[in-house]
């Protein structure tokens, strides 16, 4: 599958899987365990309905992973497994590329977004 369109939404998921938004001993946890499914919906503040096909569209893009954690971590605190998703090889080098080539796009396609074409002067 082609690499994934680099939306808004794509790069902050992306910027949290790459462990943007911590420092340190924290980000190389972030980039070895990567990050569960709750904990990337508040970090992102992106609903389910948004991030979890979002992460499908980058999983199927071979960008990243997901996971289940072991048994005995949830057993041992009470609680359902959770499933994990982190940044493949190929995301992890490819998505800082990619964040930087979307932010250097940033200024003009922002405001291609905005204009309507064929609205002008209200006429289709």
């Amino acid at each position: 599958m082609a690499d994934p369109k680099m939306t808004p939404h794509t790069q902050t998921v992306l910027r949290a899987l790459l462990g943007r938004d911590v420092d340190g001993e924290r980000r190389a946890t972030v980039l070895a365990e990567g990050l569960y499914g709750l904990e990337l919906s508040k970090r992102t503040k992106l609903p389910n309905g948004t991030l979890f096909p979002l992460l499908e569209r980058l999983r199927q893009a071979g960008w990243v992973e997901r996971y289940w954690e072991a048994d005995d971590i949830s057993e041992a605190e009470g609680r359902p497994r959770r499933r994990f998703y982190r940044l493949t090889n190929k995301g992890a080098e490819s998505a800082p590329y990619a964040l930087a080539a979307a932010t250097a796009n940033g200024a003009t396609a922002s405001s291609a977004s905005t204009s309507r074409p064929g609205l002008a002067g209200g006429a289709l």
